[in-house]
């Protein structure tokens, strides 16, 4: 199916009268008229546009929010754990992030002892990274 004509809505005004849409069939003549038309506005180029203040202060927000919750956080919950190992004493009873309940029997340097079975005296050797909670500290 072909259509034969091709048509154009333009609307177009004067100093005294309000714009008025009109309707013609384009044809090789009226193009360029309509084209031409005084009364047209130029189409304005598109260039970059300034990035606005809000913009701006709406990315520094969203950043300083990173911040806070992929490196503050972590960072906090690592000290909050490193100070509750520095507590441990002896006979304090803890919870390994392996979910082991125990007694702690001896604290050398990176190492933790703790009796995990009263009947058969049964001891296990962690690392004081893998201790998860101070159970003794922790009476909720």
């Amino acid at each position: 199916m072909k259509m034969d004509n091709t048509w154009i809505l333009a609307a177009t005004a004067t100093d005294q009268t309000p714009p008025v849409i009109t309707a013609e069939p384009v044809t090789a003549e009226n193009t360029a008229t309509i084209a031409a038309d005084a009364n047209v506005p130029a189409a304005k180029p598109q260039g970059k546009k300034a990035i606005d203040t809000p913009y701006m202060i709406f990315i520094a927000m969203m950043f300083l929010l990173m911040y806070f919750m992929i490196f503050r956080g972590p960072q906090k919950q690592k000290q909050q754990q490193q100070k509750m190992v520095q507590s441990l004493k002896k006979n304090d009873k803890v919870r390994t992030i392996g979910g082991i309940i125990g007694t702690v029997v001896d604290i050398k340097d990176e190492e933790v002892i703790l009796k995990i079975d009263e009947s058969n005296n049964t001891k296990i050797r962690i690392l004081a990274s893998a201790i998860g909670k101070n159970l003794s500290q922790d009476k909720d």
